[in-house]
């Protein structure tokens, strides 16, 4: 018998036994126990900014914002989605989490994932030309016409001039979207097809138009009951017209004589929606940007889109120059720029961010999505100030990549400060410019008549109590004096002085001393893009005789 040299061999059959047992299942618990703690564990929740409340008010007092909706979601979850200050000036009502604000150009990504959600269908084709679904749709130039795809309405690259076409659009007009869609073809484009950005509205207006075509929903009704249901934007509507209806719903301002008021009326006008048309909150911009970080996947786990159409929406189909920020603005600088579908594409600090703004009368937003770290930052506001939006993006993003400090409140603030400057410098040298003491060529009555662009239509120009007066018919609020500036050049002065878009109106006249042809011109650049006088060529129709 061999001698039994440890303490094993002493043990009885039975206790080596149990023992073997106890050690055996002691290995399978300990092995599936980081399994287990895995499928189990709740994620932890990332912080907010510590200073962010803080933040948020300093933001509202140095820019006069009156409310503001604010979401921000981080790795798959909601961080924060809450309303601060009043829905409007003079009245106590807040903000809230549901509070609407219209989300104007923010919409635009809607339509985009409309369309692809078509394209998973196999209705149609990102590259399709838009005559195979809208046989009528034509541009300016037939070969355009022939050539222009689905995608080529998303991404701002069709030749027509920066918001060419939008005073069909705004102010309010009566003209519907199949009358757009008609009007689209007079429209002189300012350079070649595909070779360069230049922010435009009517192509997304023409989007809608073939989403209607195709699916036999308006657009209106596409998104709600196939987009923000399934996402669950419960309290988030799909036309400028509804947010009247509202009762949770902030009101816009305007900035006016130096300071925010609250608009006269709201914006009333279902022919813009495809470009801008959504009301929205907090709350389900929120549930919004989980779906685009999530690769268009719901809360359920099914897929709002598919990826690879997500992938098409938000990969850069336009490029956009990079240039240099403003020397308050430094740390804002891009190595890359461009439009996607619905989305602008840049960088930010190296990470790539999908983004879009808005903007419509009394009303600015801006979404921000960062896929690599796992960021979306909402911000809905009811005043005219993208200092507010941008100042406040770029604060809680900067605190999320842990980037050096850098003051955005201020630095937007003296930027906003020199931009003032700029602005009365460029008053002043219009008005330097006027040649005093000239007079119109021909007596005040014989430049009003009835005029006609191929495009926009009719304006009429009458001699009322002396003075001349011109009405675009197709927008009630385009309606003002015409003040003689020089020779035969006015300006039109809007009685709606919230417009803030006066013009100048030049006759030019023919070799009889005859009205040819009326110009028109923003009167200065502080005039918004969309009122695209500068595309306008008035013909004179009828005019009073000599």
């Amino acid at each position: 018998m061999k001698c039994r040299n440890n303490a094993w061999s002493y043990l009885t059959r039975r206790t080596r036994t149990s023992l073997l047992l106890v050690f055996v299942l002691l290995t399978l618990v300990s092995a599936g126990l980081p399994a287990l703690a895995q499928g189990t564990r709740t994620p932890q929740k990332a912080s907010l900014p510590p200073d962010l409340e803080a933040t948020v008010a300093r933001v509202m007092k140095t820019f006069e914002v009156p409310g503001l909706s604010l979401a921000i979601v981080k790795d798959g979850q909601v961080l924060l989605a809450k309303g601060y200050g009043v829905k409007k000036l003079g009245e106590p009502d807040p903000v809230d989490a549901r509070t609407l604000f219209g989300i104007a150009s923010n919409s635009k990504v809607f339509t985009a994932v409309a369309l692809g959600m078509l394209v998973d269908e196999g209705k149609i084709r990102w590259d399709a030309p838009v005559i195979d679904y809208l046989p009528d749709f034509q541009m300016y130039d037939p070969a355009v016409s022939r050539e222009i795809t689905v995608r080529d309405l998303l991404c701002h690259r069709c030749g027509l001039g920066l918001g060419a076409g939008d005073l069909m659009l705004w102010p309010a007009s009566d003209l519907n979207r199949e009358e757009i869609l008609r009007r689209v073809r007079y429209i002189r484009p300012s350079s070649s097809f595909r070779t360069r950005y230049a922010y435009n509205n009517i192509m997304f207006v023409v989007a809608g138009e073939l989403l209607e075509r195709v699916s036999g929903l308006r657009w209106e009704d596409f998104v709600r009951e196939k987009i923000q249901k399934k996402v669950g934007m419960e309290f988030s509507n799909t036309s400028c017209a509804l947010v009247a209806k509202e009762e949770n719903r902030a009101w816009p301002h305007v900035p006016l004589e130096g300071k925010a008021v609250p608009v006269k009326t709201l914006y009333l006008t279902e022919n813009v929606n495809p470009a801008g048309g959504i009301n929205s909150c907090a709350e389900d911009m929120a549930r919004w940007m989980l779906v685009l970080l999530n690769n268009g996947k719901l809360a359920d786990g099914s897929q709002l889109v598919s990826e690879r159409a997500l992938n098409e929406i938000t990969n850069i189909a336009t490029p956009i120059p990079v240039s240099k920020p403003a020397p308050e603005l430094e740390p804002a600088a891009m190595n890359f720029n461009g439009y996607a579908l619905g989305l602008r594409i840049r960088d930010y600090r190296r990470y790539k961010v999908l983004t879009h703004t808005g903007g419509l009368e009394g009303y600015v937003s801006q979404v921000w999505l960062m896929p690599e770290i796992g960021l979306g930052v909402t911000v809905l506001t009811n005043q005219e100030s993208t200092a507010a939006f941008s100042s406040l993006t770029y604060q809680i993003v900067d605190y999320y990549l842990k980037a050096p400090k850098f003051d955005w409140v201020e630095a937007y603030r003296k930027f906003n400060e020199r931009n003032a400057r700029r602005s009365k410098e460029e008053l002043d040298k219009i008005y330097a410019s006027r040649k005093k003491d000239t007079r119109p060529s021909l007596p005040l009555q014989e430049y009003a008549g009835l005029y006609r662009d191929a495009w926009y239509g009719e304006v009429e120009i009458k001699l009322e109590n002396g003075q001349l007066t011109m009405q675009f018919k197709h927008s009630p609020e385009l309606y003002g004096k015409l003040e003689h500036w020089h020779y035969d050049t006015f300006v039109a002065r809007w009685f709606d002085r919230e417009l803030r878009a006066d013009a100048f109106v030049t006759f030019n006249l023919d070799h009889e001393g005859k009205i040819s042809e009326v110009k028109m011109l923003p009167f200065s650049s502080d005039v918004d893009f969309s009122y695209d006088y500068q595309d306008l060529l008035l013909k004179p129709v009828t005019l009073n005789k000599k």
